[in-house]
């Protein structure tokens, strides 16, 4: 079906809206639903996939983030239009892994990616970099997942608000960025290429990519003390279809769907069907694929490498720590000013995501303690009071513990032992 037909039921369902897809079939067609969905902050609850020859027919039971159903005219308009125009002629999506980012004249903004080792307070030092490079950080999203970091970063000139095309000046900003990531990892360096364009890929797309090529899966093979709250993946083949049947059972969240299907299809898979469930928190995910050759998965090594990945995937975007939510008034350097109060209150950032609306900055920060512990509230209300009542806390912080002793010297240990930091040691600019 070329056009696609898209058709949104909100009679026959009283819990959630469903959204059917009738199209014709083409790989990377189903990340590109989904990923309209999850831009449009809707929660998939359940879904059936089928894609089987040269047709496409999938159903999606939706609902908002509050749980309801979607009754907003225009969010119903938006989710029709979108997938019908992703899975057009114009379609964002994009197979290739692109280790370099493109800068063109015409861009409204460059793109800094940052790979690598986590390190303490380095998010900090980068944004500091670039506000002194006159660079305005315009959206970011932030990743950290064992020792490892990932970050893709929107910047513009600070007196244009443009992309920076000057080549001297890029030049500045790689020298400088490149500097600053002299660590000890010195055999990742630091890389900075400029080539033309204006192609973007999207984000979380990026970063699952980005961490999937750094091998960050790999670690997962160690001894995990939390082993029985890892996710339970498992891959068996069915001879009699030659299809691998890929299940999924862990805990429920946000964008789960996504993270999954992505990887799947970096992977080089092709889901012909699927069945997905999420109810009580808890998630069953089941996909019937086959890679992109037409077989399925003949060795155990391929198994076990789709089963890390996955669970990789499935624990990238998982929120540790206290979740800060700050909406406050855009300016240069807004970024480096809270990163740096987070270092100063031995705060380390896990995640994070950075937007602009308008003239107003939007920004969301997962933190825990240098040394992985929980956030007490004597440490949220002091950087409280250093940010602003414009920081509001989502989450229970711990209470204070009273055997902790705020010396100097406790405050230079905590520095030096923290695990988990931003970041990295592969830098790339488009």
């Amino acid at each position: 079906m070329n056009p696609p037909r898209i058709v949104i039921d909100n009679e026959s369902s009283a819990e959630a809206t469903i959204v059917r897809v009738d199209s014709a079939n083409e790989y990377g067609i189903l990340l590109e639903v989904i990923q309209v969905m999850i831009d449009l902050d809707l929660v998939i609850g359940k879904a059936y996939i089928t894609s089987d020859g040269g047709w496409f027919m999938d159903v999606f039971n939706v609902i908002d983030k509050e749980g309801k159903k979607i009754k907003d005219e225009a969010t119903l308009s938006k989710i029709e239009d979108y997938i019908r125009k992703s899975l057009g002629a114009d379609s964002r999506y994009i197979p290739s892994r692109r280790r370099s980012v493109d800068v063109a004249a015409a861009a409204d903004h460059n793109v800094i990616e940052l790979m690598g080792t986590d390190r303490p307070g380095l998010l900090s030092e980068v944004s500091a970099v670039l506000a002194s490079l006159n660079c305005n950080v315009v959206s970011a999203e932030i990743w950290t997942h064992k020792t490892r970091a990932a970050a893709v970063m929107r910047v513009t000139d600070k007196d244009t608000g443009l992309a920076v095309t000057d080549a001297e000046r890029l030049e500045r900003i790689r020298e400088r960025l490149s500097y600053l990531f002299r660590g000890g990892d010195i055999s990742r360096g630091a890389a900075m290429a400029v080539s033309s364009g204006t192609a973007t890929m999207h984000a979380e797309r990026r970063l699952h990519q980005m961490m999937l090529d750094d091998g960050d899966c790999e670690q997962l093979q160690r001894q995990d003390p939390e082993q029985s709250q890892r996710p339970n993946v498992t891959v068996r083949n069915w001879n009699d279809k030659d299809y691998s049947v890929v299940t999924i059972r862990c805990k429920d969240r946000p964008k789960l769907l996504f993270d999954t299907v992505c990887t799947l299809t970096d992977l080089q898979y092709v889901v012909f069907h699927a069945n997905i469930d999420a109810k009580d928190n808890q998630a069953y995910q089941e996909f019937y694929v086959r890679h992109v050759n037409g077989s399925p998965m003949n060795t155990e090594t391929e198994r076990l490498r789709v089963i890390q990945c996955l669970e990789a995937a499935i624990e990238r975007r998982v929120s540790e720590g206290v979740k800060l939510e700050l909406c406050t008034n855009d300016k240069v350097g807004l970024l480096s000013e809270v990163t740096r109060i987070f270092r100063e209150n031995s705060l380390t950032v896990t995640r994070a995501e950075v937007t602009t609306r308008g003239r107003m900055a939007v920004n969301t920060f997962y933190v825990r303690g240098s040394a992985g512990e929980a956030v007490d509230q004597k440490t949220i209300d002091s950087i409280r009071q250093a940010i602003g009542q414009n920081l509001q806390v989502k989450g229970q912080p711990e209470p204070p513990d009273p055997q902790k002793k705020e010396s100097p010297t406790w405050f230079l240990f905590a520095n030096l032992f923290r695990p988990r930091s931003l970041y990295s040691l592969g830098l790339f600019m488009r």
